[in-house]
């Protein structure tokens, strides 16, 4: 049960999203790529281009190489449905493929004689799942009028595997590369779209937001967006000792340990078998990350930051109230004595002050040990710093270097259930990935009531002002004052958003405590420290 449910929080960006319903097709609508010619359709006042190569198939000789150069096409290519999403281990089944390497187009269909901004989203799934096909960027698009564009990347062992001998270049980083790749599409041809590759903003939630981060870190990616969106996302990497270390594992377990053969032995596999040898390349905090120390990421995506060698542009940065609380699941029915033991393994010298700032008593049971854990770890941030105190500090770094750098919390406790293994009773709150269907339509089977449809018009009309003109400024709408103000959004149902002191974010998140004491972020993924939790205790 334990496993079922890290499964599927593991995944929560991806499963969250549920495509939707096909629109009725008004007209075929012709565009000239540097490829060849696409056609397109638009309905409801949107053209929608889906399933675009963007670069060659990564297969045969391709896997685990830098992104090739896609094919010209003769004719006209149909671009009425989606490409299939990339092989991952997380959801796996029918519409996956290493011939992944596609992205789609949503545009308004009116043209303007003016270029238009264009919003570049990359998905979430802990670089294990998800797809661009499960995000509708419609809404975005026609409320703003902007152009949206979504890609896929390679994912897990195939995006992220670091071997010696595997190449001559991106090891560990081919999904990193994959995305500049599709930036680079975007700059050769949005223009034939009705877009303005001068005025690129890139966006992603959850692993999505690592990306941009680690593209803001990037010097090849510079030059290919002039702004950047980062949802519950962060800055985390693996040194290439790391990933080198994991790969050599995933090579034994793949069984190809010949240090010589090994390579050779791998490109041999089929795709299920790679697969299959997977189980262990990946997790909530121990799955793939973006690797540095390597030309396309010389220093840590973090250092980076800190010391202002990123890419300097406009920053939209938020996270969720209660933005670990469901990975705490595992714990839904600990005892006392297994939180109190939890606590001391990850705090040591630090725990009994721990202990007195979040009881074990102070949330209704069956699910009390959840709620607290839920709260030490949104409020320390011990997954890969997201959420809570450290995300904080993460948006004051980007402001001591951009003045234009715009700070959010997404504070809606009871948003649309997420797919899932959820227990009777419990209340995810404003967790991991709850803001996601605010902004893109079609993500929960369950219907916004009218205040949060108030607040997706919020925020979808926010994210639009941003992408447009570097600042979340909209009519009659709360103003959102720049994080050097020491103020932030905080993104509430219906007309409540308003701006808020970041000393009140402190308080709610204890940042005062944990920003004095020093620990380290968490490594055991919750489903194996909380059966480790159990059996200590036998």
């Amino acid at each position: 049960m334990i496993r079922r449910v890290l499964a599927t929080v593991v995944s929560l960006a991806a499963l969250m999203a549920v495509p939707s319903a096909a629109p009725t097709v008004s007209r075929p609508l012709l565009v000239s790529t540097d490829k060849g010619v696409v056609a397109g359709a638009a309905a409801d006042g949107v053209a929608r281009y889906l399933g675009i190569p963007y670069a060659a198939p990564p297969v045969g000789g391709l896997r685990w190489q830098p992104p090739a150069p896609a094919a010209p096409w003769p004719g006209v290519r149909p671009a009425d449905h989606h490409g299939a999403r990339c092989v991952q281990t997380a959801t796996g089944g029918p519409g996956t493929s290493e011939d992944c390497l596609y992205l789609n187009v949503h545009a308004p269909e009116q043209r303007t004689d003016r270029p238009l901004p264009v919003l570049f989203w990359i998905h979430g799934g802990g670089f294990m799942s998800g797809g661009g096909d499960l995000y509708d960027g419609s809404l975005l698009a026609r409320t703003n009028d902007i152009v949206v564009v979504t890609i896929n990347y390679r994912l897990g062992v195939f995006g992220f595997l670091d071997l010696p001998g595997l190449s001559e270049r991106g090891a560990g980083n081919y999904g990193l590369l994959d995305q500049q790749a599709a930036l680079r599409w975007t700059q050769r041809n949005i223009a034939a779209f009705g877009g303005d590759p001068g005025r690129v903003t890139i966006a992603g939630e959850s692993a999505g937001g690592q990306s941009v981060c680690a593209l803001l870190a990037s010097p090849p990616a510079r030059g290919l967006f002039d702004r950047a969106i980062i949802q519950s996302g962060g800055c985390p990497s693996l040194t290439a000792a790391q990933a080198t270390a994991r790969g050599k594992r995933y090579a034994d377990a793949a069984g190809c340990r010949d240090s010589v053969a090994g390579v050779s032995c791998l490109r041999a596999k089929r795709t299920d078998e790679l697969l299959a040898a997977g189980g262990d390349f990946g997790g909530i905090l121990n799955g793939p990350l973006p690797v540095s120390g390597v030309p396309e990421l010389p220093v840590t995506p973090g250092l980076a930051v800190r010391s202002g060698r990123f890419t300097n542009v406009p920053i939209l940065i938020g996270t969720n109230r209660d933005e670990t609380r469901k990975w705490a699941l595992p714990f839904a029915h600990a005892t006392h004595e297994q939180f109190t033991r939890v606590i001391r393994r990850q705090f040591g010298p630090h725990a009994d002050e721990v202990l007195a700032r979040y009881s074990y008593g102070a949330h209704d049971s069956p699910y009390g040990t959840a709620y607290a854990l839920g709260a030490v770890w949104t409020d320390s941030s011990v997954f890969h710093g997201m959420g809570g105190c450290h995300y904080q500090r993460l948006a004051g770094q980007f402001a001591s270097h951009q003045p234009r750098t715009f700070f959010y919390e997404f504070g809606d406790r009871n948003p649309p259930p997420s797919p899932g293994p959820t227990p009777p009773g419990f209340t995810p709150g404003a967790t991991h990935a709850t803001e996601l269907p605010y902004l893109w339509p079609g993500m929960t089977p369950k219907p916004l009531t009218p205040e949060q449809r108030r607040l997706s018009g919020a925020m979808v009309r926010y994210w639009g002002a941003f992408t447009k003109g570097a600042h979340p400024a909209t009519r009659k709408q709360a103003a959102w004052p720049p994080y050097r103000s020491a103020k932030f959004m905080s993104l509430l149902p219906g007309d409540h958003s308003k701006a808020v002191t970041s000393e009140a974010y402190s308080a709610r998140h204890q940042c005062s405590y944990w920003n004095r004491i020093s620990y380290d972020r968490l490594t055991t993924e919750p489903a194996d420290l909380a059966r480790s939790t159990r059996s200590h205790g036998k």
